[in-house]
Formats: structure tokens, C-alpha cells, sequence
């Protein structure tokens, strides 16, 4: 009886998630990429609230680590029309990033002549 009942739960939840997940897409709020969820709320805002209203929401700021998720992020930057953050940073080297936290960026799809440590990269 136990597990019938939690088997119904788990359906239930798995329904409501469903549920919000299509809505969610519909407004633009959410992509995935690679069983990542990548979400926005659409408002602007500076580099350091973004990355605190990500951690708020459970996660991270987005940090491309190949084409898929790059896309995934692209498809808010056209949604809204406007820029994104990414989890990157200038390392000490000017034109050299990193990821926020540390070591190599494995994957990159810089602009012609980029990075340049200019904000346009």
C-alpha cells in the first residue's frame, strides 16, 4: 500500500513539473540543453545580482561548456533582446577568462579578433 501511495505521488509531482516546465517554455523563461535546465526571468540586471539571483534559485550562473548549452543561452539573449552574463571572468592576463570558479574554460565561440577584455567579446 506504501509504495502504490508513493508511486501516485511521484506521478503527481512528476505532472506538476511537467506542467510548469510548458508554461515556463512558453514565456521563454526556461531552455535545455544536455539535461540542463537553463532559466531567466527576463529582467536586467548587473553581473553581481545575476550571480546572487542564481544561487537564490539553486544554481549557478551559466558557464557555455559546448555548442548545446551556448545555444541554450543564445536563446534567451534573442528572447529578450538584450545581453547575458556568463560565469566567466579576465584572469590577470588582459584578453585571457576564466570560469568564476577557477581553472580552464573548455569550450569558447569568441567573436573574430576576441577576447579582447573590451565587453564586446
Amino acid at each position: 500500500l506504501a509504495s502504490t501511495e508513493n508511486g501516485d505521488v511521484l506521478r503527481q509531482l512528476h505532472y506538476r513539473i511537467s506542467r510548469l516546465e510548458g508554461v515556463l517554455r512558453l514565456n521563454g523563461m526556461i531552455t535545455e540543453s544536455g539535461g540542463k535546465i537553463f532559466a531567466s526571468n527576463g529582467k536586467t540586471a548587473d553581473f553581481d545580482g545575476t550571480v546572487e539571483k542564481c544561487k537564490e534559485a539553486g544554481g549557478s550562473i551559466a558557464t557555455p561548456r559546448n555548442p548545446g548549452e551556448n545555444d541554450a543561452i543564445l536563446h534567451f539573449v534573442k528572447h529578450f533582446n538584450t545581453y547575458a552574463y556568463l560565469g566567466i571572468k579576465q584572469s590577470l592576463i588582459p584578453g585571457r577568462f576564466q570560469p568564476l570558479k577557477g581553472a580552464q574554460l573548455s569550450y569558447t565561440n569568441w567573436y573574430s579578433n576576441e577576447p579582447s577584455g573590451q565587453g564586446e567579446e
